[in-house]
Parts: C-alpha cells; sequence; structure tokens
C-alpha cells in the first residue's frame, strides 16, 4: 500500500475472485459457476447484424436491450436498469439506499463482494448469522436496515420461495429489501412479479450464469421506477456508458432465445442432480441447492485439503476458509462429461 493510498479505504479487504487459470485446458473449471455452454448462434448473429458502431460511445439507455427486458419480464421500461454485471448495480444498491442511520444488512454466509460494497460506499453494515441448517433466517432481519438477500443464497445454494420474501418485504414495508437472483433460472422462484406490488423491493439479476454470458459482463434490476431513478443517478454520476455495444446487442439476442437458455438450463439442473447422486455414493452431504453448483462436504476429508488434491488431479473447485463453512466446496455445475471427470478424481483421492 502506498503512502498516497487513501485513509478512507486502508481498512478495506477486496473481495477475491476464483481463479482463472492462464492454461484453460489443462484444467476441468469449475469453480466460478459459469455456464459450460457457449451464447447461441442466433445470440451471436444477432450481436454481429446489430452493435453500434465502435467509434461512437454505447447508448447510455440501453434503449433496445431495456425494451425486450421489460417485455420478458411483463414491466415497463422506467422499471428497468442494465449494468456492467449485476455487481456494478448491487454496489450502486449499497451507496444509494443504505446510510448511518440505515445500514446494511447480510447473512454472514453468502456473497463475499456484500461486505467489500458496503466497505467501498462507506456504509455500516450488520451480518445476520445464517440457521445451523444454513438457510437464511429472515426473522433476524427484522431489524432497521437495508436488507440484502441472495436466493438462492452463494455459497449454499439454498433458495427461499417468493412467498416468504413476500411476507418479508410486505411486513417490512418501510425498509428497502433488495433480492440478488443470480442463481434464480435454476430451479428457484423469482420475484419480479412482486415489484409490481412493493415500491421497496429491488430485484438484481445477471447474464453471466443462466444467460452463458459470464464475460460480457450485463446485469439488470426491476424495481419501482422511484428505486431505478435512484440508481441511475449513481450510474449518471459515475460512468454513463457503462455497457459496451456489443455486449447490449448480445443480450438482446440472448432474449430473443429464451428457448437455448431454458434449455440449458434443464440441462443443468439434470447435470446437477446427476453429480449429486454420484457424489451421495461417494460419502458427501450436500445443501438442497436450487443454483448451478453443489455445495458439498466429506466426513473423512476435510474440505481444504479436497480442494488441493482435486487441484492437484487439475480439476478446479472453490473452497473458502470461514469457519462455519471450511468443510465445504463448492462446486461449478458443468457438462456431463465435466461431473464424471470431478466423480473420477475425487474417486481416485478418497481411496
Amino acid at each position: 500500500m502506498s503512502r498516497f493510498f487513501s485513509k478512507n479505504y486502508s481498512s478495506l479487504v477486496p473481495y477475491v475472485p476464483g481463479e482463472q487459470p492462464k492454461h484453460l485446458s489443462s484444467f476441468v473449471k469449475l469453480n466460478t459457476n459459469e455456464s459450460p455452454f457457449p451464447p447461441s448462434d442466433k445470440a451471436l448473429a444477432y450481436a454481429a447484424e446489430n452493435t453500434r458502431p465502435f467509434n461512437l460511445y454505447s447508448d447510455p439507455e440501453c434503449t433496445e436491450l431495456v425494451k425486450q427486458l421489460s417485455k420478458t419480464y411483463g414491466v415497463e421500461p422506467e422499471n428497468v436498469l442494465c449494468g456492467n454485471g449485476s455487481d456494478e448495480i448491487l454496489y450502486f444498491a449499497f451507496a444509494a439506499f443504505c446510510s448511518d442511520d440505515q445500514p446494511a444488512m447480510f447473512a454472514d454466509i453468502t456473497y463475499g463482494f456484500y461486505p467489500v460494497f458496503a466497505q467501498m460506499a462507506r456504509v455500516p453494515y450488520k451480518i445476520i448469522p445464517l440457521k445451523d441448517d444454513l438457510s437464511m433466517d429472515l426473522d433476524a432481519f427484522w431489524q432497521n436496515g437495508a436488507a440484502f438477500i441472495a436466493n438462492p443464497n452463494a455459497p449454499t445454494g439454498i433458495a427461499l420461495s417468493a412467498a416468504e420474501i413476500e411476507s418479508f418485504v410486505s411486513a417490512y414495508s418501510d425498509r428497502i429489501v433488495v433480492v440478488d437472483e443470480a442463481y434464480v433460472d435454476f430451479g428457484a422462484e423469482s420475484c419480479v412479479e412482486l415489484t409490481k406490488k412493493y415500491d421497496n423491493l429491488l430485484v438484481v439479476q445477471t447474464f453471466s450464469k443462466s444467460r452463458s454470458m459470464a464475460g460480457a459482463r450485463l446485469g439488470f434490476a426491476i424495481g419501482n421506477k422511484e428505486l431505478i431513478g435512484d440508481l441511475k443517478t449513481l450510474k449518471y454520476s459515475l460512468n454513463p456508458y457503462n455497457i459496451n455495444s456489443y455486449t447490449a446487442a448480445l443480450g438482446v439476442g440472448t432474449l430473443l432465445d429464451q428457448g437455448y437458455t431454458d434449455k440449458n438450463c434443464s440441462v443443468i439442473i439434470e447435470n446437477r442432480q446427476y453429480a449429486s447422486e454420484k457424489l451421495k455414493e461417494l460419502g458427501f452431504e450436500m445443501t438442497d441447492s436450487k443454483a448451478n453448483f453443489i455445495f458439498a462436504k466429506h466426513k473423512n476429508m476435510s474440505g481444504e485439503e479436497i480442494y488441493l488434491k482435486l487441484k492437484e488431479n487439475k480439476v478446479l473447485v472453490r473452497h473458502f476458509g470461514l469457519d462455519r463453512i471450511k468443510d465445504y466446496n463448492r462446486i461449478t455445475v458443468g457438462s456431463r462429461a465435466q461431473m464424471d471427470s470431478l466423480a473420477a478424481a475425487l474417486e481416485k483421492i478418497l481411496k
């Protein structure tokens, strides 16, 4: 840290991304919850034909993308905001809706960026412990503050029902609730429809997981027009051209080929079940994941040892050192061949 670094951020602990090996073909990469499928040919063709010229700035309103998102989700364009990945929108939400008298609230085991966003936005935050079974404890969120809920949660994969969230949102009407639905397309219930009923609910989604666009960086939020307006104030104060022209066009093309996305999600769900059965046969215990990953532990070997031995066998998974989950590893659900490679490596390790 240089002597010029601001004291405002001297205690900031940055988010640590999953490993991105330089030689991808050398590894079975199951550590960052990317899709094993590329964008659809139709989406790529649409982007090739409809990308704004690169010598011009991108459309700051993302007009066509917002129009297609509003059509897809049955909301008005004024209810939609696009961002450079859902991470950017989540940061805006921390900055816009939290303050000294309204701290951020999120679970102790959840998306690792939340405490970083709170520190970056320089707002206080409260950590709400998960239940013993690692499920979300909504009752414990009954405090003063803005609630940030990943649903399904990461890295556990456990999901709340839309009815459970609605009960909380409706009774918590004087505070904002942000529901992060990065993994919702893999078996959980979305709360987008609830944004039409409750002006204190913001739903955030991403194109990174189910829509095969992790490298393109595209996310969006749906909510009451006043909430979207608040987020736009921050966006236009930081970077109006936050989404490049190709990404915006690829996003439209992806939405126009919804059948491709639905098919891929179905395959991931099938492969999640297939891999879970393989892991159970090898003595693993797992949470009830509704995401595109499995959260698993083994009674005879620590999570860190399994992670390191898998890496030696050229299989990458994600291990977290937090005490409550240090015995677990988060395993991205990939192709059937990748799941077979994982199972073969684990069988070798456990022997």
